[in-house]
This record gives C-alpha cells, structure tokens and sequence, in this order.
C-alpha cells in the first residue's frame, strides 16, 4: 500500500518537471526563430517608444521584406554600438541574460534604433532649413519628439555597403550612428546584426498596441 501511495506522487512530480522543460525549450525555440520580448531601457526613441516598455520582436519580417527607410530595427550592437567583448563576468551576465529573456531588463548589446539611410544613401544634416536630406531629398519625420531638431550634429555620411545609418527619435536623448563618426565603422550597424522588427508594444497594457511598418509616403 505504501508503495501504491509514492508512486502517484513521483510520476506527478516528474511530469511537472517534464512540462516544464518542454515549455522552456518551446519558449526558447520560438523566441530564437519567430518572435522575441525586449525591454525598452531608454527614453531615446520617444514618443514611440518609451522606457519601460516591453515590445514584441518579430524576427521573420525582414526576410520575406528587405529593411527600408523609416524602419525601427533591433540589433546587436557588438563591434559597432557595444564593445566587442562587453561581459562583466559570467555570474553578472547570467543575470542580466536572464533579465533580457524574461524582458525584466534592457540589454547591454542590443539596440532599438530608426532606419535613416540604407547602403549607398549619402545622408547629410542639415541643410539650410535645419532638414535632414538623403540622397539630395528632405525627409519628412512625423516620428521625432516633440521640440526636436533632426540634429544637433551636423554631418554628411555615405553608407557602405552591407550597413545602416541609424538614429533614435529622440535625438537630443539619443546615441546613435551620429555619436560613433570616429569609431571603427564610423557608427554604422552591419545589415546581418539586425535582430528583427518592433512589431507590437505588449507593456504597460495601457499602451499596447501595433507598431506598423511605415508605409511609402511617410519614407519620403
């Protein structure tokens, strides 16, 4: 009879552990292949985006659709952003890996950043009017924060090849390609360190909503 009474409890106990594994790893399988949770750490993409906030990364949308103006992107900052080697210890890293996979906290190499000039665009601010220009045309950017110039910066850039000119939408809050001219690689994000696309704020709920790719006319 004793034994009749433990085994119930052992088969119980693991299959509560076997769940659990499985949802781990079904979690794990989805965040790294499909959609993916970060934390917003900064005030640097206001009014969009604000600190605080937990978005949706939908990491399948840049390959059915290249990367185009006005895109917000995330991406990892290692050898551009961030330092290549940016660990401050295993136990220190492990927490904060943590943190990010919960989208608890922000991370230390990853980014969320606007799409401002694509491979072969001269970028130049600013212009007699204080506009920013591509390729000679003035942007339109619905999305800068309130009170905002384009930048406070000036600068005149041409995007290699294979990078992206990226700037936050509040930029007087912002670092971002213009803070990185001097760096190796002159501030600019390799195309293949794009994580994917913002595509839904899900946090606070009072805030959740899609975030929409922008459509051809707001580009230019």
């Amino acid at each position: 009879m004793e034994q009749t009474r433990r085994r119930p409890r052992k088969l119980g106990w693991r299959f509560a552990l076997l769940c659990l594994v499985l949802a781990v790893v079904i979690s794990g399988l989805v965040r790294s292949l499909w959609l993916d949770v970060y934390y917003i750490p900064s005030a640097s993409m206001e009014p969009l985006l604000r600190d605080g906030d937990r978005i949706v990364v939908s990491r399948t949308d840049f390959a059915f659709e290249p990367v185009r103006r006005g895109d917000l992107v995330v991406f990892d900052g290692r050898g551009s952003f961030a330092p290549l080697n940016s660990g401050k210890g295993p136990a220190a890293d492990f927490l904060a890996g943590a943190g990010h996979w919960l989208g608890l906290t922000g991370s230390d190499t990853t980014y969320v950043k606007r799409v401002i000039g694509l491979p072969g665009d001269h970028v130049v601010c600013c212009d007699a009017d204080s506009r920013l220009t591509v390729n000679g045309q003035l942007v339109e950017e619905p999305y800068l924060y309130a009170g905002d110039a384009p930048s406070q910066l000036k600068f005149s850039v041409i995007v290699p090849d294979g990078r992206l000119w990226l700037m936050g939408d509040h930029r007087s809050k912002s670092a971002d390609s213009r803070s990185l001219l001097g760096a190796p690689g002159g501030g600019m994000v390799p195309l293949d360190r794009i994580v994917g696309r913002p595509a839904q704020i899900i946090w606070p709920l009072d805030r959740f909503a899609a975030i929409p790719r922008p459509n051809e006319a707001a580009r230019h």
